[in-house]
């Protein structure tokens, strides 16, 4: 009886927050619901992957295949191409946006004038609000083959130049495109950080005669290096996962940028589009996701092992 009463008051102060906090748990308890149905019940698919799937047994009853659709994936000398793509490409991405969402954020802290900074900013949000149709239906019409550019170009009597034809030089294009897309909307975060700066430090920093530069990268920037950890962590666990929109959109079945423009995410929609098969298309995604998976807690163990407060977990 003595150990049961000890384990009832071990159990009492977890029971008391419980309690105590019940209208904040039934509160987050949709948000849960919601994770564990459309994030955890779907992992159970990973068994597809393993399987050679057909509409009539289902995902149970469809008989295994060991490892064959992994193999395929290798065999078909297009796993790495696409692992390199897919990095390098979220690498560009995620390094000259954090550069740029940073810079405009503190751009725009640095406007005083009301109007011109609501101005700028409506106008910095606006490209995030376009869809990815819409952005690819005006590259087209810009550079197309017959697009506006081209247009000017042969009324002066020069050559046509078609950006669609230009493999090597479109991995700029993707991360010029994503730059001007993403970064009005990804500065949010870190110009709600800069406000969040005490004013007494500017202050004391003005009285002591630093100058704009010297505020910027002597309080500012130290300031927000708590942020950009976290959003760059934040980032690196879909590192191996490619903006599908976008990819797909831009580039389509020109197969003269499928070279150096074709990611993981685009390879599992031609896939389950060409062959149905969905077993090689699970196997993709499993590969991605354990990809993921090893870089983030790569990442976080070595910012933890730099300064712990940093980490995610």
């Amino acid at each position: 009886m003595k150990k049961g009463n000890a384990a009832v008051k071990a159990k009492s102060p977890f029971l008391k927050k419980v309690k105590k906090n019940r209208a904040l748990l039934l509160m987050l308890l949709p948000a849960l619901i919601l994770v564990i149905v459309f994030s955890y019940i779907p992992m159970g698919g990973i068994i597809l992957a393993f399987k050679q799937y057909n509409y009539q047994d289902g995902i149970l009853g469809s008989p295994w295949s060991g490892f064959e659709n992994f193999r395929y994936m290798i065999l078909s000398n297009k796993l790495w191409p696409l692992t390199r793509n897919t990095l390098l490409y979220n690498v560009a991405f995620i390094s000259f946006g954090v550069l740029f969402e940073v810079g405009f954020a503190i751009i725009l802290n640095e406007i005083t004038r009301k109007h011109f900074k609501k101005v700028a900013q409506s106008m910095m949000f606006l490209p995030h609000f376009i869809s990815w149709v819409v952005v690819a239906t005006i590259m087209l019409n810009i550079f197309g083959d017959h697009g506006v550019l081209n247009n000017i170009l042969t009324s002066m009597g020069m050559e046509k130049f078609n950006i669609y034809n230009q493999a090597k030089e479109w991995p700029i294009v993707m991360v010029i495109v994503k730059l001007w897309k993403s970064t009005g909307y990804g500065s949010v975060v870190y110009l709600a950080a800069i406000v969040g700066i005490s004013q007494e430090i500017y202050e004391a920093a003005k009285i002591d005669g630093a100058n704009i530069w010297q505020r910027i990268f002597r309080i500012t920037i130290p300031c927000l290096k708590p942020t950009i950890i976290i959003m760059v962590l934040l980032a690196v666990g879909g590192i191996f996962r490619g903006d599908f929109g976008m990819f797909y959109q831009l580039v389509r079945d020109n197969q003269i940028l499928l070279q150096t423009s074709d990611v993981l995410d685009t390879f599992v929609y031609r896939s389950m589009m060409s062959t149905s098969n969905m077993g090689m298309s699970a196997a993709a995604g499993l590969y991605q996701s354990v990809l993921c998976f090893f870089t983030i807690n790569l990442v976080n163990f070595i910012v933890k092992k730099v300064d712990p407060d940093y980490s995610l977990y």
